[in-house]
């Protein structure tokens, strides 16, 4: 079964960083698609991935996130 999971991410400023955001959590398991919404800070999920895995892969990146 698949399912949205909202993320709220913080430190996003430019579109490399929205280009950041989404590869890395396409490469988290169970992941089969990311939209990353730089204007609002968010990024929407689709899969059946674990939401601290996705939290984990941002802050990998630098950035702050957490599940909306």
């Amino acid at each position: 079964m698949t399912s949205d999971i909202r993320l709220e991410v913080k430190g996003m400023s430019c579109n490399h960083c929205s280009a950041a955001v989404k590869g890395a959590l396409e490469k988290v398991e169970g992941v089969q698609g990311v939209q990353v919404d730089l204007a609002a800070g968010a990024a929407t999920v689709t899969g059946n991935a674990d939401p601290q895995k996705l939290v984990a892969a941002v802050e990998a990146e630098g950035y702050r996130a957490a599940v909306r």
